[in-house]
């Protein structure tokens, strides 16, 4: 079973798997083997041993569907902001330069919402939110690859260090030849 873009499962995936420990749970109560229940139902024997451990100890209900494993604190007015803001891009929001970092975004939902998150939960937000993470190019946008040329055939050879005539030497850090 695939996870939802966002990482753990929609509504819809968390009730499909309900469907199928529930499905299990019948054939427990059938004393139906955990290797041929895991083939039927197309899981794993890990899981259906798990399931069946859990059923064993409280029943039916303790096999239903827990819910969303964290609720967002932000509302669905605040989500909406929050993508407009980070849409507007970073200096809108009051920084210098145009890179979003985990960091700021935590900042930024803290002053405008009041909702504290860690840099991981704000990561999982963002994901949630559809957002991925974006790496910059490697070179800066001022670079300029003639000079880096003239600059390499003309000062660096006078710059750089001519290397040592070889001479016998010893690896001994005690002998004087090897200084």
């Amino acid at each position: 079973m695939g996870y939802a873009q966002g990482g753990g499962l929609t509504a819809e995936g968390r009730g499909r798997r309900e469907q199928v420990r529930l499905a299990a749970a019948e054939r427990f109560e059938q004393r139906i083997p955990v290797p041929q229940v895991a083939a039927e139902l197309r899981v794993s024997e890990r899981s259906v041993q798990r399931w069946h451990r859990t059923w064993e100890a409280g029943g039916l209900p303790a096999l239903a569907s827990k819910g969303q494993a964290a609720r967002c604190r932000l509302g669905g007015d605040q989500l909406a902001e929050l993508d407009r803001l980070l849409d507007a891009g970073p200096a809108a929001a009051g920084w210098e330069d145009q890179r979003w970092t985990l960091a700021r975004v935590r900042d930024l939902i803290d002053r405008k919402f009041r909702v504290s998150y860690t840099v991981p939960g704000t990561w999982y937000l963002l994901r949630r939110r559809g957002w991925s993470c974006q790496l910059g190019a490697r070179r800066a946008v001022e670079r300029d690859d003639g000079a880096v040329e003239v600059w390499k055939k003309e000062t660096w050879p006078s710059v750089k260090d001519r290397r040592r005539p070889s001479a016998p030497g010893s690896s001994s850090r005690t002998r004087p030849a090897s200084r």
